[in-house]
């Protein structure tokens, strides 16, 4: 990773974000704006907002990155909406749903690889936001996004090990999950069968909505770090994150919690691959009843709420 990366990571971990803006701002100067959405490079390695003003202007927000990016930095778009005389949202069809139940007025678009959207007045890759708006993690409402729970057990836990093909370091052996599954009542949030004994042994469905409902629903997500992890985040539900040893820059490896969700708590290797280790701490951490927050209202944290000013394209 080049020093100014390093640097932007670093400002971010601890917080720091005028120090994390001001080192985007620097790169933002340098860049050529020939290269600006570079149709020559895969859309998750783009740029796209030049730095133009977006106050009273027709916004298209392009979703250039995984389902879990999408997530996380979708709590922007209330503060972007507030600002833009109308946002256009250009996403993976099935998460517009999700999309929908945020508080702001939104036209929701299709994501085709293929056929993209045409320019608006402003683009912004919706990553982009929190540097366009110049608002912190936590400047969003919590929950942001909303289901409807699906109806399960009071007190049941989701189960995730699996991250993307992306970086297989992320994902663990499911049976290390075997002592939680044998002694709590729990679901796999994984899309393929398990031999885990665990409410739904066939899976989790793969359908964004089924699985949001099943996150809704659970008490506790325990998970690697992949798009469960930002859904569990962005629908309340408290959450902890398993961490490689050097994690994402989103994650601080010396803290125990995060300012992207307020629920979430980590849990960081101690030693590279030693995953083990982190669900062992996780086991002595649910024999202590003090330990899972739970919500009782879940209203507050799972209910779908419709957003009447939300409407779909396509």
């Amino acid at each position: 990773m080049e020093e100014g990366a390093l640097n932007w990571v670093s400002a971010m971990r601890a917080e720091d974000y005028p120090r994390a803006w001001a080192l985007s701002a620097r790169d933002l100067a340098t860049r050529d704006p020939a290269t600006r959405d570079d149709p020559k490079l895969p859309y998750h390695l783009r740029w796209v907002w030049d730095g133009r003003p977006f106050d009273g202007r027709d916004v298209l927000v392009r979703c250039y990155h995984g389902l879990g990016d999408t997530i996380q930095f979708a709590r922007f778009l209330p503060a972007l909406a507030a600002r833009a005389a109308r946002v256009t949202v250009e996403a993976p069809e099935r998460l517009h749903p999700l999309l929908a139940s945020l508080d702001a007025p939104l036209t929701l678009a299709p994501f085709d690889h293929a056929h993209p959207l045409p320019p608006a007045d402003c683009d912004l890759e919706i990553t982009e936001l929190p540097f366009a708006l110049r608002a912190k993690p936590d400047a969003s409402d919590f929950p942001y996004l909303r289901a409807s729970p699906a109806a399960l057990p009071a007190g049941t836990i989701g189960l995730c090990h699996q991250g993307g093909d992306w970086d297989p370091a992320r994902s663990f052996d499911p049976v290390l999950f075997a002592p939680i599954a044998a002694a709590k009542r729990c679901i796999t949030l994984v899309a393929e069968p398990t031999t885990l004994p665990v409410l739904n042994p066939a899976g989790c469905p793969f359908a964004m909505d089924a699985t949001a409902a099943l996150v809704a629903a659970c008490d506790l997500v325990i998970t690697v770090d992949t798009m469960i992890a930002h859904l569990a985040g962005a629908l309340g539900r408290p959450t902890w994150l398993l961490l490689k040893a050097e994690p994402d820059w989103r994650w601080n490896p010396a803290a125990t919690n995060t300012p992207w969700y307020p629920d979430m708590r980590l849990y960081v290797q101690e030693t590279p691959g030693d995953w083990a280790g982190v669900i062992a701490r996780v086991v002595r951490d649910l024999t202590n009843p003090n330990t899972i927050v739970t919500n009782h209202e879940r209203s507050a944290h799972g209910e779908y709420r419709s957003t009447v000013s939300s409407r779909v394209l396509g």
